[in-house]
């Protein structure tokens, strides 16, 4: 059965100045409605909004976001409020309000997370499942020499995830998610609460604190993703801010090789699906590697159609080449032939 992928983006872009630096532009490409939530760094004040609605094919633009912002973006799912804005959500709730205003996600839940460089400074940005997965979600950052590089889990690790980590849905999730279905798969550290899992206690640092079974599962399905609190080396992405122009002492600074652009899809396979969204470019590249297509790929049949397509395209243009050449010899032979009998 193919898997039916449907994407929340959202999109940061560019604008030149010397406190702000980007306007935040998120779409829900889903099916269904999703809640976004925001949740401001230490440090950082918080976006002008923290928390909305946003259904489906839906955009909404948060402006003028400053020069050294972080914090996290997430989206909720299932959720019911309100005309005050309060409510409950079934997965990445924060506070039962439809406004965060400071709470973060509940685990489980996929976060984005991004720190803004300035000045020569550069943008870190990651994907986590530290904290749980409630949807796969992919962050695509696009820098104006296209060197920023994209993170994310594109697979449904709700198929996969182990029976003592799984959320199992309740009544109410309509168009998403719904009684005795999984709506997300909870971090190690959350189900059982070991120091070992969650990297405290005398695991507290990254010598002692190593790769568990479970957050292996994570990894293995979503290799670009922190899959426990110590997965840095291959979880954590940059680009870099450059000072450009400056003008009458007045210097202003933009991104270069930095962040213009970043698209977070949260994406949710159907029950009866019969369609498959592929992955994006940047993380499967053609030619790409057939034991890794089978093992990150969440909609694998699909493309293993394609792969056999050009498998069957390339040898019959190989057919065609060599068949060409014997025929060539052949007239060849017969041409030498008829020069004997003369």
């Amino acid at each position: 059965m193919f898997l039916s992928h449907h994407v929340f983006l959202i999109i940061l872009a560019l604008f030149v100045s010397i406190s702000h630096c980007c306007t935040f532009t998120i779409s829900n490409n889903c099916p269904y409605t999703i809640w976004p939530g925001t949740l401001a760094g230490s440090g950082s004040p918080p976006l002008q909004t923290t928390g909305f609605r946003l259904d489906a094919g839906q955009s909404v633009r948060i402006p003028s976001v400053p020069v050294g912002w972080s914090g996290r973006i997430w989206g909720r799912t299932g959720c019911k409020f309100d005309a005050n804005g309060v409510g409950l959500c079934q997965t990445g709730d924060c506070g039962g309000r439809l406004q965060c205003d400071g709470n973060g996600a509940t685990p489980p839940a996929s976060l984005f997370e991004i720190t803004l460089g300035s000045g020569n400074q550069q943008d870190f940005y990651d994907v986590s499942l530290v904290d749980g997965y409630n949807l796969p979600i992919f962050a695509a950052p696009r820098g104006v020499h296209g060197s920023c590089n994209a993170t994310g889990c594109s697979s449904d690790l709700n198929l996969r995830c182990p029976k003592e980590l799984q959320v199992v849905g309740g009544a109410g999730g309509a168009g998403w998610g719904g009684a005795g279905r999984v709506v997300a798969c909870k971090s190690a550290c959350e189900a059982f609460g070991l120091d070992q899992y969650c990297c405290s206690g005398e695991f507290g640092n990254p010598t002692t604190c190593r790769p568990s079974f479970y957050s292996t599962i994570f990894k293995k399905a979503c290799p670009r993703a922190y899959s426990y609190a110590y997965d840095d080396g291959t979880s954590t992405f940059t680009c870099k801010a450059l000072i450009i122009s400056s003008f009458s002492a007045l210097i202003l600074t933009a991104r270069i090789d930095h962040i213009t652009d970043i698209q977070l899809h949260l994406t949710r396979a159907g029950p009866k699906a019969k369609s498959c969204t592929p992955l994006p470019h940047q993380i499967y590249p053609f030619p790409f590697h057939f034991s890794s297509f089978f093992l990150h790929s969440s909609c694998s049949f699909e493309h293993i159609y394609i792969y056999i397509y050009v498998c069957v395209y390339i040898w019959f243009i190989l057919f065609v080449v060599v068949r060409k050449e014997k025929i060539r010899v052949y007239w060849a032979h017969l041409g030498s032939m008829e020069h004997w009998e003369i």
